[in-house]
């Protein structure tokens, strides 16, 4: 079996995977803060996290994946002055946080659901979490920490190698960082911050630093550390948490473990670091100021399948920038329907399409079910994925199979459902209507289209040209384009 390799970011090296236990893979990914809809740059580190989880899995280990949930402590930027950004919406909208939190969680969720990211074994949300937060600041506090009007803040000079992740060894490198008065390096960051006097929050617990607030570095060090234990394997998040939030993070763990510098990278709390790449729109609309901002909802009310999406960004390593375009997701969606079709012609040779095995593929599975002819291609499917999640080399290892034609129908099925498996298209599910290009605006319905087509059909069987021509232009005038020719055989599309 080829070796599984991944990119440490702490270590800026490609490493061979060893778990932490035997057989087990424990793996943390930062989750979003609900404060407002996820776009779709925030969703590219969530397909990034669920490949390599189902990577992990496919290589034969007990997954365990925590994704948070923040609900409290982060700020309107990653400095240690401003507002919340949970308690700042709730104020805009004139609504409970509670409420705030609840409706952009379920919005999350259903963009989880939508681009077929696997359900972790853990929702860890931060609010569940008050007390272990406070006890684990109370055993860091008389060592690494001080104490400011505006709250208790860490002192980063009491650990080993502090920005090592960002390479951020000047305070110049902390530029993200606002001065707060008193603290006594510029990189020092909140671990609890008080309620400003003659304020209130919705969200305020009581500390021995006073009324307040966790900071939001603290509850990914104490979700992380409680439901998978230190060190664990690997931490995600999106390259954006490289430079500030993930160098301290790894500070808190320094401090709570006793640990020494980070050229032992099991001192940071995780043996690996990732982190995915930016998603970059030109038109600007990826800020979520930007009104209708580029979430995935707006591509799905658009006419395209959020699994269209999932693999544009499949098309692209992880670690590279990705540019969203609309005309890059409608290429994604055409090589996404002839996969499906490839699928559809395949099932029609079968009475039936395999099963998948208990705990899903793995890559023995495959071997065992695939047949002679076909093994070499599993390998270099195995061998794509175990480069640090080349998911561009095994699509196209994918399409190979699904182009050949002088094969067992029956492997050819497992193979394919094995290697979906692993990227999580949803091929064996998904049928041509489900692709469809169909705004949600569009008033015509799918069989007022049917039956139109249906009789325009049997016009040109009949050599009715004319009346063939007048429902094409019926069908042009309700937004409905009759696709004559379409080498992928799609009928319409609205």
């Amino acid at each position: 079996m080829t070796s599984l390799k991944l990119f440490n970011s702490l270590t800026r090296k490609l490493e061979p995977f060893e778990p932490v236990h035997p057989g087990e893979a424990r793996v943390y990914t930062c989750g979003p803060t609900v404060y407002n809809y996820p776009h779709v740059g925030n969703m590219r580190a969530y397909v990034f996290a669920d490949v390599l989880g189902r990577v992990l899995s496919w290589k034969g280990y007990k997954l365990t994946h925590v994704i948070n949930i923040t609900d409290v402590g982060h700020l309107t930027d990653d400095a240690d002055a401003g507002e919340d950004k949970m308690e700042k919406m709730a104020a805009e909208r004139a609504q409970s946080i509670w409420d705030i939190a609840r409706h952009y969680t379920e919005a999350y969720w259903a963009d989880v659901k939508a681009l077929n990211i696997r359900q972790p074994a853990h929702w860890s949300v931060a609010t569940d979490y008050i007390e272990d937060m406070l006890e684990f600041a109370k055993s860091i506090a008389d060592k690494h920490c001080y104490e400011l009007e505006s709250g208790l803040y860490f002192d980063v000079s009491t650990v080993e190698d502090y920005g090592r992740l960002a390479r951020a060894v000047t305070e110049e490198g902390e530029g993200r960082i606002d001065a707060v008065e008193g603290k006594r390096n510029a990189a020092d960051f909140a671990i609890w911050r008080k309620t400003p006097p003659g304020e209130k929050r919705q969200m305020e617990w009581d500390s021995p630093w006073g009324r307040g607030a966790p900071g939001w570095h603290l509850e990914c060090s104490v979700m992380g550390g409680k439901l998978l234990g230190f060190p664990f394997d690997i931490h995600t998040g999106g390259i954006d948490h490289r430079e500030i939030h993930h160098p301290n993070e790894i500070a808190q763990n320094q401090a709570f473990c006793g640990c020494g510098g980070l050229s032992d990278a099991a001192n940071s709390g995780a043996r690996m670091w990732m982190h995915n790449n930016f998603l970059v729109e030109r038109s600007g609309k990826m800020s979520k100021s930007s009104g209708e901002f580029l979430r995935l909802q707006l591509l799905i009310d658009k006419g395209y399948a959020p699994l269209a999406y999932r693999l544009m960004c499949l098309q692209a390593h992880y670690r590279s920038e990705l540019e969203f375009s609309w005309e890059g997701l409608g290429a994604a969606l055409t090589r996404l329907k002839r996969m499906v079709l490839a699928v559809e012609t395949l099932r029609a040779r079968l009475d039936a399409l395999p099963e998948t095995p208990q705990g899903g593929w793995t890559l023995d599975e495959a071997r065992v079910d695939a047949g002679g002819t076909l093994m070499q291609f599993v390998q270099r499917f195995d061998e794509a994925v175990s480069d640090d999640l080349n998911t561009p080399q095994a699509l196209t290892v994918l399409e190979e199979v699904l182009a050949l034609k002088k094969v067992d129908p029956a492997h050819k099925a497992v193979v394919v459902a094995a290697m979906d498996s692993v990227l999580g298209l949803g091929l064996m599910d998904l049928s041509r209507e489900d692709l469809r290009i169909r705004p949600k605006e569009a008033a015509t319905t799918e069989a007022e289209i049917e039956e139109a087509l249906a009789r325009r059909k049997d016009a040109r069987a009949a050599k009715d040209f004319a009346t063939s021509d007048a429902l094409r232009d019926e069908l042009a005038a309700a937004g409905v384009e009759v696709m004559d020719g379409d080498p992928l055989g799609w009928e319409w599309k609205l």
